[in-house]
Order: C-alpha cells, then sequence, then structure tokens
C-alpha cells in the first residue's frame, strides 16, 4: 500500500553549497500525491516543484530541480534516498530555502526522522516500475545502465587516483531494508585538493569535515576516518538511489553504474520514459511488495547507525 508520515518531522541545518541556514519540514500528504517540494520563502511564483525526473535541471555536484516558474530547490538526492530508501510514497516538503540541509553529509538523519515520525499505511495500492529491456547511458567512461530484475539492485564501480579510495566496487540488493542497514550512514567525498577550486566556482560553502569525507592522496583529513572502508562506493550507491526516486515509484531493476554521477543518472531515466516498451507500471501484490526498499523497515534498524 502507498504510505504518509503519522507525524511531521523538521530539519535545521546549512546547505552544503550555498552555506546557508535552512530549515526543512515533511508533513503527510494524501495518497496518489507523490512527494513534492515547497519553497516557503517564495511568495509571488509559484512555490511547488515535483520530486520528478523531468523537473531535473543541470547542476554541479549536487540533483536540482526547478519548476516552470524558475523556483529551484537543490542537492535533494539525500532527501530523495532516504524517502525511498524507508519506504515513503506520500510527503509534502517545506524548505525555507534553495538548498536542502547536508546535515552529516548522508542520509542517516533524513532516515531516523522518517522512521521517528512513523509511517502511516494509506487506501492505495503502491505501484513500481518494472524494467522489461535494458538501457544504457554514456559519457566517456563514464555509464549507467538500467536492465530486468525482480527487485532493485545497485552495482557500483569508481576509481580514483586518491590512494585512500582507488577502486572500488559493490553490489547490493535494495530489498529488506538494506538502504537503511549498509548504505544511508555513507557520506559525500572529496578530494583535498578540488576543494578550493569548488569554492572559487561558488560551490561548497557550507562545506566542513562535519559534513563531508576528505582524502588527500592516502590520508583521510576526516576526523575519524571512513565509516566503511568502502564508504566512498557506498555513498555513490546512496546517490543513485535517491536519483532514480525521481522515477516517482520504486524501480524492479538492476542500476549499473561505473563512474556515474548525478546528470548521468537522470539522463538514464528520460532515455527510460522514452522508451515505453522498456518498463511497464505493474501494481505492487505481496510478493512484489516485499521486495520494495522500504519493506518492514522500522526504527530498530538505525540501531547500529554513525550518531
Amino acid at each position: 500500500m502507498q504510505t504518509t508520515l503519522k507525524n511531521t518531522v523538521v530539519f535545521d541545518g546549512i546547505g552544503l553549497h550555498t552555506g546557508r541556514q535552512v530549515r526543512m519540514t515533511i508533513r503527510p500528504a494524501p495518497a496518489e500525491y507523490g512527494i513534492w517540494f515547497r519553497r516557503t520563502d517564495v511568495r509571488i511564483r509559484d512555490a511547488m516543484i515535483p520530486a520528478r525526473w523531468h523537473a531535473v535541471t543541470p547542476s554541479e555536484l549536487c540533483t536540482k530541480i526547478s519548476n516552470a516558474h524558475a523556483v529551484t530547490v537543490s542537492t535533494i538526492e539525500h532527501i530523495m534516498a532516504a524517502i525511498a530508501g524507508t519506504g515513503l510514497t506520500n510527503a509534502i516538503i517545506d524548505i525555507d530555502g534553495p538548498e536542502v540541509p547536508i546535515l552529516d553529509g548522508s542520509s542517516a538523519a533524513f532516515v531516523r526522522g522518517i522512521l521517528d515520525a512513523g509511517l502511516l499505511e494509506q487506501d492505495a495500492p503502491a505501484y513500481a516500475i518494472e524494467i522489461l529491456e535494458t538501457v544504457e547511458v554514456k559519457n566517456g567512461p563514464a555509464r549507467a545502465r538500467l536492465e530486468p530484475a525482480a527487485m532493485l539492485e545497485i552495482d557500483f564501480a569508481i576509481d580514483f587516483e586518491d590512494a585512500a579510495i582507488g577502486q572500488q566496487q559493490m553490489t547490493l540488493s535494495m530489498a529488506n531494508g538494506a538502504f537503511v542497514r549498509e548504505l544511508c550512514s555513507s557520506r559525500t567525498f572529496c578530494r583535498n585538493e578540488d576543494v578550493e577550486a569548488m569554492r572559487a566556482r561558488g560551490l561548497v560553502r557550507g562545506g566542513s569535515l562535519d559534513n563531508a569525507v576528505v582524502v588527500e592522496g592516502a590520508k583521510i583529513l576526516t576526523p575519524g576516518g571512513f565509516r566503511h572502508s568502502d564508504e566512498p562506493v557506498r555513498h555513490k550507491m546512496l546517490d543513485a538511489m535517491g536519483d532514480l526516486a525521481l522515477a516517482g515509484a520504486p524501480i524492479l531493476g538492476r542500476y549499473a553504474g561505473n563512474r556515474a554521477g548525478h546528470a548521468l543518472t537522470n539522463a538514464l531515466l528520460r532515455t527510460l520514459f522514452a522508451r515505453p516498451e522498456a518498463y511497464r507500471m505493474v501494481e505492487c501484490d505481496g510478493v512484489r511488495a516485499a521486495q520494495l526498499p522500504g519493506a518492514g523497515v522500522t526504527r530498530r534498524d538505525t540501531a547500529a547507525l554513525a550518531a
């Protein structure tokens, strides 16, 4: 069945790229509503923005959505991953600024907040997008692909010259709460030598060692080091989860990404929906529902996450 929140949940923090203080409140919504952002600081223009693939606009190092009146919200990937990973179907997200708070650079706090607020089943069936044919996009050495599978599976590979990261690869089924237990606490990361260049372009103004893992060669500059030895590739999988959530329904299929980023995953969704023969919408019976990422997830599943 579709779900919404039992109670509202509030998150306060700063935007990773804008450095601006922001408050974000997730509120219950009726069945069939989907996920929408509402800019509460916007008065004279349409403040509503759908969390959908077709609303994505070009942006560096994050996922940004926009409506027809050029009202935007950026860095939505971590909250969208938490929404997908907990099985939340319908919600309105009020936000008083242009960027989602980065918090600790992962989805863990969002997951905790959603599960603490509680999920309410609604009187409407849940639907999923079943992949019928393989769809792939490329950009130089970067590739992203969707292919048929019984449930959402994410396979990701990265390759960085910094020895602290190097080559990493991971494959994980997203069924049975795997996102919450295995991925949601993995933080965004960057190379120290790229920080000043990004700031010169107006990016990462709110970035710090408290909300990102920074590496320099073989060194991890962030106190405490990695939460997992392969935290970077886990975070890339988290990002992919959030970007795939913009499909508008859970995906039943295998996503394979190699050096893929936000733009390439969005290009993959655009390619998929331009090919009606490559997918179909299916109503989730008991078997399919049990294979969705948020099925059976409870607050207890967050007990082992980093504080």
